[in-house]
């Protein structure tokens, strides 16, 4: 059995939940642990049932429940030694429990195989997974600003893909709320994926063997769930795989359903 449930996904917050098994493992942990627990508990999980946290960076919408989680439950963190260092200081004086691994490794966990890769974004080393269980692989892209040759190759055998798309050209050069700079940085090659960026990673990765399609990190402010699903199922339509892949939207304020595999 395998099964993958987003808590969270969006620009305020990112958590996963993947349970096989053998491993309960914890993808990022970017809400608080009260919030981690009570989606869990939807599933029939608790905080208490996680084995481990796998990090993909240090920004605080994809860590800020971590230090109260590694308090309570004491699970060991994978990480890169430079996220692991930006963790620190706001980690427990005494949580020693991180597992380092270098960027590109491949890891065994239980009866999950993980290979981590590097994508860009601004952060001091972030990563991107890809979760191997028998069953099928699951990829996962949020927070990069474009599909390198590597992103591709590691997440074109997906069964599952869990891929960014953070906002709509449009919306984003309309917004009031951020400054240019802001804006710049967003649209940088180290920042985020738009939805039409997005719609080309699912397209050129999109094989027979891809089943579901989760867009994630969508901006609260510069996106909206609609809009991002339109330009990713024209894009896939153009490319033939439309009939074959389904496409599910994610929230930063409830859990996605579960993906179930036997």
């Amino acid at each position: 059995m395998l099964s993958f449930t987003i808590l969270a996904s969006g620009s305020s917050g990112n958590c996963s939940f993947l349970e096989t098994d053998g491993a309960r493992i914890l993808v990022d942990a970017g809400i608080s642990c009260k919030q981690i627990d009570t989606r869990l508990a939807a599933i029939g999980r608790g905080i208490k049932d996680i084995d481990a946290v796998f990090v993909t960076h240090e920004h605080s919408d994809h860590v800020c429940g971590l230090a109260t989680l590694a308090k309570k439950c004491g699970v060991p963190i994978y990480c890169n030694r430079l996220t692991a260092q930006c963790l620190k200081p706001d980690m427990p004086e005494d949580f020693t429990n991180y597992v380092l691994f270098e960027t590109g490794a491949t890891l065994r966990y239980k009866d999950v195989k993980i290979e981590t890769f590097s994508v860009p974004h601004d952060a001091y080393d972030p990563v991107g997974y890809a979760f191997e269980h028998k069953l099928g692989r699951i990829g996962f892209l949020t927070d990069l600003g474009y599909a390198t040759k590597l992103v591709v190759d590691r997440v074109r055998r997906s069964r599952a893909l869990v891929l960014e798309a953070n906002y709509d050209m449009g919306m984003l050069h309309a917004d009031t709320k951020r400054p240019w700079s802001v804006k710049q940085r967003i649209l940088s090659r180290h920042g985020h994926l738009s939805n039409e960026a997005a719609a080309e990673v699912a397209a050129e990765v999109a094989t027979a063997g891809l089943e579901d399609i989760y867009l994630g990190h969508l901006s609260a402010d510069c996106n909206k769930p609609e809009l991002a699903r339109r330009a990713v199922e024209q894009r896939l339509s153009q490319s033939g795989w439309l009939q074959l892949t389904r496409l599910h939207e994610t929230s930063p304020s409830a859990a996605c359903a579960s993906l179930v595999w036997r």
